[in-house]
């Protein structure tokens, strides 16, 4: 499969984007992929004060640095009340994104336990429907560690991948970037930069590579 020209990361909360496709997002970029990241919800009033948002939106540029972003936007939904914004208003500014862009490929959040990962996997395939002017051909699901593993099993939708893009070569650079991500990391071991690289190594381990980051497929068109 070719590299694709441009692609998409459509990431719930600063950080979301790093843990699912960090690695990806560096292999892409270094190969001459356009990268655009959407960062829909932050840590915002009235749960969190502007200064929690003030600090993960500067370390979320430092790691778009890193891992060779070339755009990005922040929504600025605040942080777990995404599902209490209008259904229509959020698609269309996440469908607005993805029609400007007009990517190749695009990467959502797996509908996790998270509220606002699942209300945002919504809007995204809806902004990825096949339809209109070059509607994207690739859409792929990524997990985030602390969130994508804690669905109930039998009850919730399970995150069992069978698309997997080899990030051997980059892991190191998606470990650089997450450590950007000081204020969301340092006391969260399911999100350390050791859980990261062990999950990395884990689906590396499945895949005949070292290290590898896993997808569910919503999409391939070729």
């Amino acid at each position: 499969m070719e590299y694709p020209n441009k692609i998409v990361v459509i990431a719930p909360h600063p950080d979301d984007e790093t843990l699912g496709v960090g690695g990806t997002i560096a292999r892409l970029a270094e190969n001459g992929t356009k990268v655009y990241v959407l960062i829909v919800s932050g840590h915002l009033p009235p749960i969190y004060d502007q200064s929690s948002f003030d600090k993960t939106h500067e370390e979320a540029i430092e790691a778009f640095k890193i891992l060779g972003v070339d755009s990005y936007d922040f929504l600025k939904v605040p942080a777990t009340l995404v599902n209490q914004t209008p259904v229509a208003e959020l698609n269309a500014k996440i469908d607005k994104f993805v029609k400007s862009v007009k990517p190749d490929w695009v990467f959502i959040p797996f509908p996790d336990r998270h509220i606002d990962h699942r209300v945002i996997f919504d809007a995204s395939v809806v902004a990825c429907r096949p339809v209109g002017e070059d509607p994207p051909k690739v859409i792929l699901a990524y997990e985030t560690l602390s969130e994508t593993h804690w669905n109930v099993p039998g009850v919730e939708p399970a995150f069992v991948p069978e698309f997997f893009i080899d990030i051997s070569q980059n892991i190191d650079t998606k470990l650089e970037a997450l450590k950007k991500y000081a204020s969301q990391i340092s006391k969260s071991p399911s999100r350390s930069t050791v859980a990261v690289e062990a999950l990395a190594k884990f689906r590396g381990s499945q895949n005949g590579c070292s290290y590898a980051e896993a997808f569910k497929i919503v999409r391939i068109v070729i």
